[in-house]
Order: C-alpha cells, then structure tokens, then sequence
C-alpha cells in the first residue's frame, strides 16, 4: 500500500510540473500584485480568474500531492511501534552461560570488592 501511494505521488509530481510548466504567463508576476509593471485584472486577488483546464489540473494536482503527502507521512510514522528500555531489561537471558578457560579468575559483578587471591606459602627445605 505505501509503495502504490508513494508511486502516485511521483506521477502526480510529474504532472503537476508539467501543468504549471505549460500554463501561460498572465504577465507580471509578483511586481504586478504590488503595482508594478501592469496591474492587471488577473492578478493574484484580482476579480477575475482563469478558469481553463490547466488551472484546474494544476489546482487538483496540487491538493492531491499535498493529501498523499500527509498520508504517506501518517503511515511512515505509525510503522514502529516504540519500546521501553525496561521492557528488555525485565525479559530473561536467554544467553548461555560462557565458561572461562582453565585459570582464568570467574568474572565478578561491578559493584561486589575485589579481593586479593590468600597468599599461598612456598614449600620450605
């Protein structure tokens, strides 16, 4: 489902590129909202507005790219489900339980004192 949903969202980005792209130019810009070049009646809070096909698909292209975008992000979020570190802590070992090599000291826990070995006597002659 989120391979299929990503998909439609490249192909709704190509097109939504491709319609805008195509769209005219109604002359301006953004100097043009402010005055500048030519105050036209098709600027952008103008009382008129083109109301062709490519205006439209590009509005529709739009919003769906913005809808499949909030989605993907939705599903992306919920995938992994977080854990606590206690839960793993709480869990038993399921490690086998190494044995040390011949003379080597058994491993002691951080917190327990060290102790020296007793002090072994040599053989007197």
């Amino acid at each position: 489902m989120y391979t299929l949903l990503l998909s439609i969202l490249v192909l709704d980005a190509i097109l939504l590129g491709v319609v805008i792209l195509l769209q005219s130019g109604k002359g301006g810009g953004l100097a043009a909202s402010f005055g500048g070049a030519s105050s036209s009646s098709d600027s952008l809070i103008g009382t008129r507005q083109a109301g062709n096909l490519l205006t439209k698909l590009s509005w529709w292209c739009g919003g769906l790219f913005l809808f499949l975008a909030f989605v993907l992000q939705l599903m992306s979020a919920r995938s992994a489900v977080p854990t606590s570190v206690l839960d793993r802590l709480s869990a038993p070992a399921t490690q086998p339980a190494t044995v040390p090599p011949s003379g080597a000291a058994p491993a002691l826990p951080l917190d327990a004192p060290v102790t020296s070995p007793p002090a072994t006597t040599p053989p007197s002659n």
